[in-house]
């Protein structure tokens, strides 16, 4: 399958060697000029490392050139950073065509406002967008050609959005990514992503060891009983939400993702343990800049929080780490961040916006 790989982060990395050793071919877009000279340069070869140990891997396309990568293709993966959905959605408008299916995981209800941006940009393609509970890929970068994959997801709980072109939508993602499953609309998608509940209560209350080592592992010495009580009641605010929604299980609460003998949840039993032991993930952070933070907190929280307002259940936890992060970084999150009222749909009744996440945009 032909598949267009955009961004430049971990999980982009990861999702180009991966899907090119699948027997894929893969156009990997880049906004940075001068990575991808350098990777031109290096024949578009990257290394992969993971349990099988290290090989390289060579892409079919590295590129500036947004229209060349989206030629073609059948699936567009898109794990970028969620505050750059909106800009690649404007990049992406001119070059989308019928039938394409943009992936995004995880999205942060990514799916309806890159719909609605490509939209707004004159593009009438009817296009799906999809969003997962999590990246494919506990991965980092070693330097700037290695990138180390601790280990691959086995379910992924993906929304999509319309939810009338989901069939088509998911029998593409699967051929990319098997362990997709079916979780309904973008916004129940949306509510599956688990950054926005492990990573809030990490960064934030973690924010001195943070802020006073070189480098802290927020999985390993970072991961004590407070927070991980805390963890539990968040993701307890979360499921609350989706089943006010009337949106059933599975919820993969995350208490799975750190029992090694419950149900299994979406990167297997023993991730976490595989993760501390990786050592990826002993790292320095800044705080005020961390994806953890603008996008887990600022964009996932913010959201969550939001969603929660509009259906009328209390998220005493959300709203106050929220209100936490928000301190940490001198801002009001709940009116800055992403939020059904930023994205202008929280006049809508559940009615209104079950319609609207079946039927997609006019």
């Amino acid at each position: 399958m032909e598949i267009a790989v955009l961004g430049g982060g971990n999980g982009s990395h990861a999702a180009a060697v991966d899907l090119t050793e699948a027997g894929h071919k893969v156009r990997f877009w880049r906004r940075d000029a001068d990575a991808v000279k350098a990777l031109n340069a290096a024949d578009n070869t990257l290394v992969l490392k993971d349990f099988k140990g290290e090989r390289p891997v060579t892409l079919a396309m590295a590129t500036g050139d947004m229209g060349a990568a989206l030629a073609g293709a059948e699936l567009i993966v898109c794990p970028a950073p969620a505050p750059a959905q909106a800009d690649i959605a404007k990049a992406m408008a001119p070059h989308l065509k019928d039938g394409q299916v943009v992936f995004l995981p995880p999205g942060s209800f990514g799916s309806y406002l890159m719909a609605k941006a490509v939209r707004d940009a004159g593009s009438t393609a009817d296009v799906a967008f999809a969003e997962a509970g999590t990246l494919p890929y506990l991965t980092r970068r070693h330097g700037e050609n290695t990138i180390a994959i601790t280990t691959r997801a086995t379910r992924l709980p993906t929304g999509v959005f319309p939810l009338r072109l989901k069939d088509h939508a998911l029998g593409i993602i699967r051929a990319a990514y098997p362990s997709v499953e079916d979780a309904g609309d973008g916004l129940s998608g949306a509510l599956m992503n688990a950054g926005p509940i492990i990573h809030p209560p990490l960064i934030t209350m973690n924010a001195g060891p943070i802020e006073h080592f070189d480098h802290w592992d927020i999985h390993n010495e970072g991961t004590q009983p407070a927070i991980r009580r805390t963890t539990d009641r968040l993701d307890a605010e979360r499921i609350a939400v989706r089943e006010a929604l009337g949106y059933g299980a599975p919820h993969f609460p995350l208490a799975d993702h750190y029992a090694p003998d419950g149900d299994e949840w979406m990167y297997g039993n023993m991730a976490h343990d595989r993760l501390v032991d990786s050592g990826d993930w002993r790292e320095h952070l800044v705080l005020t800049e961390h994806r953890y933070m603008r996008e887990d907190i600022a964009v996932g929280l913010a959201f969550l929080v939001s969603v929660a307002d509009w259906a009328g259940v209390p998220a005493p936890t959300a709203t106050g780490l929220l209100a936490i992060g928000s301190a940490i970084c001198s801002d009001d999150f709940r009116k800055t961040g992403r939020t059904l009222e930023s994205v202008g749909l929280a006049g809508l009744s559940k009615e209104d916006m079950r319609d609207l996440m079946q039927k997609g945009l006019s």
